[in-house]
């Protein structure tokens, strides 16, 4: 059995301000005894060879991926060519279901109370498009948002997956999957696995000290940009007002 990763974040992501760098994060999960690991920036498609090399050399499989909002919505999309992060409307993903069938969709955090869930019209709507439901790691004793995801999949015989959409390094290996697939395996094999239900979720409940860890580390991250102040703004300051 693999220990899979499917939904995670690095300092390459356009949108969300992460301090660990890809290779920190292939480190991180090797050193965990994952088997494979997919990196899915916001809007942003990573499938470089040479990362995938490097993950190789640590005995782990990296599965490109990229998790593209559409029409407001978040899905995991993985083992998609570069085309994916150009997928505009879920009729758009259906025609790249039909291209590539050995890519594997992902509904995140479906029904966690943010602004790019999918929610239960989406889910409904579109229930021909999963082929996994994510059972995200962020979750209390008492508080839970993955139960509906866990009824709709069970419901619709679709396979559960578990992820930490890793935002901290620290957040990884609390919650994951177990694959029915050979070390080794290649992306092609470790995703036909999971469409076909030979995965396992395993997920540690956090405690309130860690979620709130979590969140106030996030909170921290996103300061510069909730102020309106980023790198950007700063370099486009004229050279003579910098430090004033």
């Amino acid at each position: 059995m693999l220990k899979i990763e499917l939904h995670s974040h690095t300092s390459d992501d356009p949108e969300d301000p992460i301090r660990h760098t890809a290779r920190q994060l292939i480190d991180r999960a090797a050193a965990l005894g994952y088997g494979g690991l997919a990196i899915t920036l916001h809007n942003r498609y990573t499938g470089d060879p040479a990362l995938a090399e490097y993950a190789r050399a640590l005995g782990l499989t990296l599965l490109p991926g990229i998790e593209r909002t559409i029409t407001g919505r978040d899905v995991l999309l993985v083992n998609f060519p570069a085309e994916a992060a150009e997928v505009a409307s879920f009729d758009d993903l259906r025609a790249l279901k039909r291209r590539f069938p050995s890519g594997l969709v992902v509904a995140p955090h479906p029904w966690f109370p943010m602004g790019h869930s999918l929610g239960s019209a989406l889910m409904d709507c579109h229930a021909d498009l999963w082929d996994a439901v994510e059972i995200n790691a962020f979750h209390v004793r008492g508080i839970d948002f993955n139960r509906p995801a866990r009824r709709w999949a069970q419901a619709r015989g679709v396979p559960l997956v578990g992820n930490c959409d890793v935002h901290q390094l620290d957040q990884l290996g609390t919650t994951y999957s177990l694959v029915d697939a050979p070390r080794g395996a290649g992306p092609d094999q470790i995703c036909q696995a999971i469409r076909e239900g030979r995965v396992e979720v395993r997920s540690q409940t956090l405690s309130y000290g860690r979620a709130a860890g979590i969140v106030g580390r996030a909170v921290f991250s996103n300061l510069p940009r909730l102020a309106g102040f980023d790198r950007a703004s700063r370099d486009e300051e004229p050279a003579g007002r910098r430090g004033a």
